[in-house]
This record gives C-alpha cells, structure tokens and sequence, in this order.
C-alpha cells in the first residue's frame, strides 16, 4: 500500500525529508498558501468542522479516509502515483526512449508553461466559489463544495511541487505567482478566460463542477501521458480527485432537473417560478453558456503548439497508448469542423495541428453521455422535452468559430439574427436575477432546498441527513 507520510509539516510520499533544500523552499510557500487560502478561500467556514476526505494512499485499493477537519488544518501535501517500472516515452519524435525523471533542458520553458497554465486553474476555482458557502442548498452539497476546494488546493500544491522541484529559480518564482493571480482581476487576472468568469450560484457552481471540471480531467489524461515521469505520477494522481469533482456537477444538475420534473407534473406547468424550481429552459441556457466556455478552453482547433507539444513527448492524446496507431502521426489527418462560406463543414487536416480538436471530441462524447443521463430523468417522469449540448460553434471565443455567429444547432446566422435570437440562448439577465433569488441558505440536516432534489445517497455510507458540516 502506497502510504502517505503524515508525520512531516507537509504530508507527502515522495520522501521529502531526503531532499532538505526542496523541503524548505516548499515550506516557506506552505505559510503563504495558508495565507492565500484564508483570504481566498471559502469565505465564513473556516472555524467550521467539515466531513472531509483525505489522501492517506494513492494505490487502487482505496485511497481516502474519512473525518471532521477544519478547512485551514487540511492536511494538503504532496502525493505522487506509484511508479511505472519501466516505463517509457509512448509518443512523439522520442518514442521508446525511457521515460524522463528530469526536465530535458530543449523543453524546459515549453513544460514550464504547460505546468504553469494547469496550475494556474486550482486556486481560480476556488476563488470563484469563494462565497457559495452562503447560500448553500443543504449541509450535504456544502460539504460536497468543501471538499471541491480542497482538493483543488493540495493539485495547486501538486504543480508547485513539481515546479520548485525540477525548474528552480524560475520555478519557486511561478510557485509565487500562483498565489498573487486572482481570478477576474483587471489587472492580474488568472491565463485561462473561464477562471475569470463569476460562479455566483450554485446552478452555475454544478455546471462549472461538469463542464470546466470535466476539461479539467482531459487536459490532466493528456499530460498524464508526459514522457517527463514526475508530470505523469503527479497527474495520474490528481485525476482520482478529479472524478469526484464532475459527480458533484453532474448529480447537482440531474438533481435540479428531478425536482423541475416533480414540480412540473405536481402543479400541471412548465412555468415553474412562481412555484420556485428552475425550469429546464432555464438550465439549457447555463447548459449552452457552460458548456461554449469550456469548449474554449481547449484552444484552437488548428495548433501549432499543440503538435510541438506532441511531438516533444510532453503533452500527449487521451489514452494515448490505447490508441491503434504509429503515436507519431507525421503522416496521418484527422477531421475537423471548419467554416465553408455560411457553412460548417468537416475537413480533413494533419493530425499533429489538429490535436486540440481530437481532445475536444473526446470531451464532446464525454459530456454527452452526463446529458443523456439527465434526460432518462426527464423521460422517466414522461415529460416532453430534452436537454441537449450546443454545437461547437456556438458562442466561441477562441479558434476557428471565435468571430462567426451560430445558433445551438449549428447553423451559422447573421448578427442581426444572433441578436434577435441570442437571449432564448444564453442565461438572460432576468434569468440570473430570478437564480440570485432562490440562492437562499438551507442548513438544517437531511433538509434541501426547494430548487433542488435530495442525492440518492449520503457520502462514505452516511445518511442524507447526516450533519456533514458542523455550524453550531
């Protein structure tokens, strides 16, 4: 069993205590992390006994261990995946070459960005969510929030890690800069544009958790798959966290819809304001605007840095060696949607520049296997409607589509269409204002708000109306 070392001042299996000069620069960070994370972190618990999880292994057999915690006393730490003996470079010009335990110096600013850039996405979810905690609508989805932020705290520690270990100067330097980005700062903003959006309700904290979370698990699957081993454990572990994050979003969302469902077979209408649920026309607008936004986070759909990335060996395909093929692909092409006129059509391109849109396929069929799953709610309550994800195009901001005006159903329209049309799209003012009001707080046990249905089950085989965050 892959045990965590519990008895240093920062939790770790990666025998930190053999490597003085890495331990001290990583606790002269810890103190400023525990600063960011007071004024940062969610805002009013953190005196709060919260039912936490926490990394007491990384094998498959089970890794966490349940208990009440203060947010600030987490153990955060540093946890890498076990090694694979033997493993190798699977991609790229330096295929079958063994895999790097050391940052190859030609690639070292290359890698650094890409650390930097994942990096940067923890600590902007948290800040986001900072004041959520308010308007919580029950104990267990505050303590489900918790743990989110949390976790996204010790994958912060995990990049900073990787950073002070193997990049020095530079790296202790970015280590600091984590810390001094804030996300939607005008002027020190977080790199990626989604980190900088507002959650300011708990239906959009559930969409984020299922959409931008779920671009979270594709980007870490890629990196994952790094010729530079640290990276890969590093990354490997970090997505056993990962999967908790999306259930959260997608049970949240599924929830919502349940209640809508209930509320809409009870009272005999689709309007279901007056009667405080969140119709689902409602949820398919912040569907539509979560979804468009994550879509943006994967880049352009043709990449030069994508390939370079690729062929160095660094960022490579998810489940890259599942993949049939020469992993090279020097001489292969791969289909991607593009702009013909009034048109979208799919053409053929190299399959190095076009890896971003081969990751957002993979993420594209992931995200509609959660939808369908919403609908069998849906269609269960015989109920004649169905949620769907947007096309591609829609409201993009980056790649190929980023000045192009498309409908949810893929047809490209003029601006005085998109103008007419775009609020029976996008979450409306209104739409915003009418959530903001149903964001009341519920904190007694096994009580949930109106909006929203009860989960099916509790956390860790506890009951739904177990006290999962102590506020007395």
């Amino acid at each position: 069993m892959a045990g965590i070392d519990y008895t240093t001042l920062i939790p770790n299996n990666v025998r930190l205590d053999e490597n003085r000069w890495l331990q001290r620069a990583l606790e002269d960070w810890q103190p400023k992390f525990l600063e960011w994370w007071k004024d940062m972190g969610p805002t009013g618990f953190q005196t709060k006994d919260v039912y936490l999880r926490t990394a007491i292994s990384v094998d498959a057999q089970g890794w966490a261990k349940f208990g009440y915690t203060r947010m600030p006393d987490y153990r955060w730490g540093i946890f890498l995946a076990e090694p694979e003996p033997g493993r190798q470079v699977n991609f790229g010009d330096h295929k079958g070459q063994p895999a790097w335990q050391e940052v190859p110096g030609e690639y070292r600013g290359t890698l650094r960005r890409l650390i930097v850039t994942q990096g940067d996405t923890e600590p902007a979810s948290v800040e986001q969510q900072r004041h959520l905690g308010r308007t919580c609508p029950s104990l267990y989805d505050l303590r489900n929030l918790f743990q989110v932020n949390v976790e996204e705290g010790r994958h912060l520690w995990a990049m900073v890690y990787i950073l002070d270990a193997h990049f020095g100067r530079d790296g202790r330097e970015e280590s600091e800069a984590l810390l001094q980005r804030r996300s939607g700062d005008a002027d020190k903003p977080r790199i990626l544009g989604a980190f900088n959006e507002k959650t300011p309700d708990w239906l959009s904290f559930f969409m984020f958790c299922f959409f931008t979370d779920r671009d979270g698990k594709y980007q870490l699957a890629s990196l994952a798959e790094s010729g530079f081993d640290p990276l890969s454990q590093t990354c490997r572990f970090m997505l056993t966290e990962e999967a908790h994050h999306m259930f959260v979003g997608e049970t949240g969302i599924m929830r919502i819809v349940q209640r809508a469902c209930e509320l809409m077979r009870e009272h005999k209408t689709d309007d279901l304001r007056k009667f405080g649920g969140i119709d689902l026309r409602t949820v398919q607008r912040y569907l539509n605007f979560h979804c468009s936004v994550s879509l943006d986070l994967f880049g352009s759909e043709i990449s030069t840095n994508a390939a370079n990335f690729y062929t160095a060996g660094l960022k490579g395909r998810f489940e890259e060696t599942k993949k049939q093929d020469d992993h090279q692909l020097k001489d292969a092409t791969y289909g991607v949607a593009e702009l013909d006129g009034e048109r979208i059509v799919t053409r053929e391109e190299g399959a190095l520049v076009s890896l971003n849109e081969r990751l957002r396929d993979d993420y594209v069929a992931d995200c509609a296997r959660g939808v369908a799953r919403w609908n069998e709610v849906i269609k269960k309550h015989g109920i004649d409607f169905e949620l769907r994800l947007p096309h591609r195009a829609f409201h993009r901001a980056i790649g190929i589509f980023a000045d192009v005006r498309v409908s949810p159903d893929g047809q490209v329209i003029s601006q005085a269409g998109w103008d007419a049309k775009h609020c029976d799209w996008l979450p409306t003012e209104e739409d915003k204002a009418f959530i903001q009001s149903l964001m009341r707080p519920v904190t007694e046990p096994g009580k949930f708000a109106n909006w929203i249905a009860p989960p099916a089950r509790g956390i860790n085989g506890q009951p739904v109306d177990f006290e999962y965050v102590r506020l007395a």
